[in-house]
This record gives structure tokens, sequence and C-alpha cells, in this order.
């Protein structure tokens, strides 16, 4: 995907980037090609592998839902800033949150957003599970993201704690979405949420299967949830 395919295709999904925003991708890319030299932050470099896989690919989350509004999100797991980054170009309002277990990926996530000029842009080098425990972000947060973390089960009880009641968790999937989300129904009851609409698309030009999941929190999480670090992963709520 180049970029006038980048910018073609999400002009068609009612997203018009100006010159700045445009500026900001190019300069997104050449600090994450650079970065990743030093540090693994990703497998995909090729200019156009990048926009179609990481830049274009995150931006289909506002396909399904309108985040043209000052929403706080809490993006956990972002690693090298997907899908929170490229909807924040796309959404200046945003105000955007970042967890992230390596330190490293904080340090360049801080350097991007300065690089960048993105404004309300907050990084965290914490655990999902304590981050969640936390009063001052504990059910803060009218969106939570995850792109492709951990299968389904184990992305609820890391993200429903962080949604304030009446927001969404949004979980960007790959294949085998479904079988995932019906095995994680009971845990994201438990978590106090309900999936409210599953969507599927198929990414331009290699055509694999992507899955956009919303689900809605209506009651507080128990207080036990987040369980401490590593227990969610070996022992998921199923």
């Amino acid at each position: 995907m180049n970029i006038e395919q980048f910018t073609q295709l999400l002009e068609e999904k009612g997203i018009t980037l100006s010159s700045k925003q445009l500026h900001q991708f190019n300069r997104y890319y050449e600090l994450l090609v650079e970065w990743n030299e030093k540090m693994n932050l990703t497998a995909i470099t090729e200019k156009n592998d990048v926009y179609l896989k990481h830049f274009f690919d995150s931006a289909t989350a506002s396909f399904f839902f309108d985040f043209n509004q000052p929403f706080s999100i809490c993006d956990v797991g972002a690693g090298a800033g997907f899908p929170s980054i490229p909807l924040k170009i796309c959404f200046p309002e945003l105000k955007v949150t970042i967890v992230d277990s390596l330190q490293k990926r904080i340090t360049f996530l801080e350097n991007l957003a300065k690089e960048l000029e993105l404004e309300n842009t907050f990084f965290y080098h914490d655990r999902a599970e304590t981050f969640g425990k936390n009063p001052e972000h504990r059910e803060q947060y009218d969106i939570v993201t995850a792109r492709a973390v951990a299968r389904m089960s184990v992305l609820s009880e890391l993200c429903i704690p962080l949604v304030k009641q009446g927001g969404v968790f949004i979980a960007m999937k790959a294949a085998n979405a479904k079988e995932e989300l019906n095995s994680s129904l009971k845990a994201i009851s438990i978590l106090g949420a309900e999936v409210e609409k599953s969507y599927s698309l198929t990414l331009p030009f290699e055509e694999s299967e992507r899955n956009i999941i919303v689900i809605r929190k209506n009651k507080q999480t128990p207080k036990k949830y987040p369980r401490k670090p590593g227990t969610p992963n070996k022992m998921p709520l199923e």
C-alpha cells in the first residue's frame, strides 16, 4: 500500500488527512525503522507493508466505531504504538494513554510523541495487571484498545477493568476471532461487560482477515480482577 492508496482508502471511509497528518505518518515510519535497528519493535519494516499492516490496519477500528470525539483511550500492550498512535494522528482530539511492560518501547513512544508533536499522550511502563488495579486508571477510560496481544479471555481480564461503565473495550484480532470470542463470553460477563458487536473485514491488497470486536461495559468489574501478574495468562477465565 503506497501513500496515495493509503490516503485514498482512508478518504473513502471519511478520514481526510491534512499535509501535517501525512507528514506525521511519514515521520512515524522513519522513526520506527530507525529505532528498530536498536531494538525489536516490529518485524515489518518495508514502507508499503508498514502503511498497510500497521497504519491502515490500526485505523480500521474507526470504520466501525466513531472516534471523532475527545475520548480518553488506553492502549494495552501497544508495542510500537498500534493501534492508538495512528488513531491519534487521524483523530487529534483523542487523549491517548499507552501502557507497556517494556521500558525501551515506552522510551521509543515518548520520543515519537515529541517528534510528531502529539498532545495529550501519556505513557506508562507497567504490567496491565497492576495498572488495572491502580485507582488513577481503573475504570477511567472511555475506550480501551488492544491489538493481537493475547487470546480474548486473557485480553478481557487485562482490559475491561480499565474501561469506565458505559465505555467500550475494542479488541482487534486476526483470524479465528469467532472461536476465541465464543470461549471468552463467560470471562467477559464476569468482568462486567457484554459483546455489543463483532465486525469482520479483509485487509486490502493482501486479503487477510481482520476482526474488530466491540465490548460494552455495563457494570463495575469485581475488585479481584485483574489477578496478579502472569495469572490471567496461566489460568484464563474460561
